[in-house]
């Protein structure tokens, strides 16, 4: 490893650790105005006696401090459920808001940006020190090390990062107030983007659209010697930077509704749920757009691209998981399962998730035109819709699709959760004019095409036959023509009669 690599690799994981310290940062109080500012009226007599022990105390850590203030809030709901006076229960969770308002120290007093580029500043830098020493090769792909390294073979270091990603995942959907000094750390740029105080949703974005770009420099690099990938990566980080993060944020700033307009339903599962049409029809001319926007993506846009061009359109040149699978995820496409097993797995669970998504999106309109929150007097639909949230929202897409990267590889979630890919995929497969082609006499076997998909497709096996590949879960990416060395396989367009299957 070259001196510039080892100094791009300590440069990230010196920012890296102290972004992580950051979390240790902070000193949390409690004070009556936080508790007006933070919960509503009807509760706030009530925390405010049951939270009296906690009142202008400071606390050294957050960990102490939500944990008192969850186990005064906990213990006041035993006690009316005890009673059963369910109307007196305190079902909204301010512990978010509590910890995040409550919070002082170096992140409130001007050295929040100091913070900022020492932490992720200093890893962002480290990581595109490391990416561009990539430049010193020769263009082109040697896989020799991937089957070997502890980063990418499923090794200490993979293992690592997965146990990390799906700690946060887990963090982020359902205990979020942990991580209140990181979205502190980036509550300046929410500022100034939306005008409003950072989420952990802001978090989120722009911790992804900041992997996807460093990330996406790395691919750039490493696959130089092919045109088609270095416009397909330029894309993915063009679509994610603006219509995935400052687009939406900056329409907050104009008190119009936040909207991810490259995002389709079903993929957007909650695109027709009540809150968000209202939210559309009451923005006026705007919002009215964006709603007739979404509706022609998902029943006109769908299917005619698809034809033209295959799910590739999307999924490898525009959607936000394609970006991250193929950015961050990229070190582990060889881990996809290419087992048959696999295969049968995949259409059944992908395609379940996709009925599932309908059922509960007719459900979920059948009670915005009928008031009737359920129908045959049982299937209710905010329980389904908020079984779906929980299930393939956040543990599906989140925890198990991106933790699951170096275990499993980077499309586990394109591959056996997404109800969109698999929309995209049935029109792929029976009615599209994209087909990877194939020439069987020039195939030498060396089974890089195989060991490169991410779909966990048997590329070579197709090769050997001379057979188009024109498999539904086949998202376009082109990696197997990228680094196949005799240009056995092309990807083409052409008419659906002509396809060899």
């Amino acid at each position: 490893m070259t001196r510039i690599k080892w100094l791009g690799l300590s440069l990230f994981l010196t920012g890296f650790a102290l972004w992580i310290f950051t979390l240790t940062l902070s000193q949390f109080q409690l004070t009556d105005s936080i508790l007006d500012a933070s919960v509503k009226p009807e509760h706030r007599d009530i925390l405010r006696q049951r939270t009296a022990f906690m009142a202008n105390k400071v606390y050294t850590n957050n960990w102490s401090f939500i944990s008192d203030f969850r186990g005064a809030v906990n213990a006041y709901n035993e006690e009316v459920r005890a009673q059963k006076a369910w109307d007196k229960v305190i079902y909204d969770d301010y512990v978010f808001d509590i910890t995040k308002n409550a919070s002082l120290g170096v992140l409130h007093d001007g050295k929040v940006w100091l913070w900022f580029w020492l932490s992720l500043g200093l890893a962002t830098l480290g990581g595109l020190v490391y990416a561009l020493t990539g430049l010193k090769r020769l263009p082109g792909i040697d896989n020799n090390r991937q089957y070997r390294h502890p980063a990418t073979d499923r090794g200490w270091i993979g293992i690592s990062v997965g146990v990390f990603l799906i700690g946060f995942y887990i963090a982020l959907y359902f205990y979020p107030e942990y991580l209140t000094n990181w979205v502190l750390l980036v509550d300046p740029i929410s500022r100034a983007l939306n005008a409003g105080a950072a989420s952990r949703w802001f978090l989120y974005g722009f911790l992804y659209t900041l992997v996807i770009l460093v990330m996406g420099v790395r691919m750039l690099v490493n696959y130089r010697h092919s045109r088609y990938q270095q416009l397909r990566t330029v894309s993915v980080m063009f679509f994610q930077v603006s219509f995935a993060f400052l687009i939406p944020e900056i329409m907050q700033r104009l008190n119009q509704p936040y909207q991810d307009l490259k995002n389709i339903w079903p993929l957007d599962y909650t695109f027709f749920f009540d809150y968000r049409i209202n939210e559309k029809l009451q923005a006026g001319s705007l919002g009215i757009f964006m709603l007739v926007w979404g509706i022609v993506l998902a029943l006109v846009a769908v299917p005619v691209l698809t034809y033209f061009l295959g799910k590739r359109w999307y999924c490898s040149w525009v959607c936000g998981c394609g970006g991250l699978a193929e950015t961050l995820g990229d070190p582990y496409r060889h881990l996809s399962d290419k087992s048959l097993k696999a295969w049968k797995a995949e259409r059944v669970i992908v395609h379940s998730v996709l009925v599932f998504a309908v059922g509960m999106t007719l459900l979920v309109l059948y009670t915005y035109f009928t008031g009737q929150p359920a129908i045959l007097g049982f299937l209710d639909s905010y329980s389904v819709r908020s079984a779906y949230g929980f299930y393939i929202g956040s543990l599906f897409a989140g925890v198990v699709g991106t933790g699951f990267y170096p275990l499993m590889g980077n499309r586990v979630w394109c591959r056996f959760g997404c109800p969109l890919a698999a929309y995209l995929g049935l029109v792929q497969r029976f009615k599209s004019r994209f087909r990877i082609t194939t020439n069987g006499g020039q195939c030498i076997s060396c089974g890089n095409c195989s060991a490169y998909c991410e779909m966990g497709i048997d590329v070579r096996a197709y090769a050997q036959r001379g057979q188009d590949i024109v498999r539904s879960s086949c998202v376009g990416c082109g990696i197997c023509s990228a680094v196949c060395p005799r240009g056995v396989l092309n990807l083409e367009l052409g008419p659906v009669s002509t396809r060899k299957i």
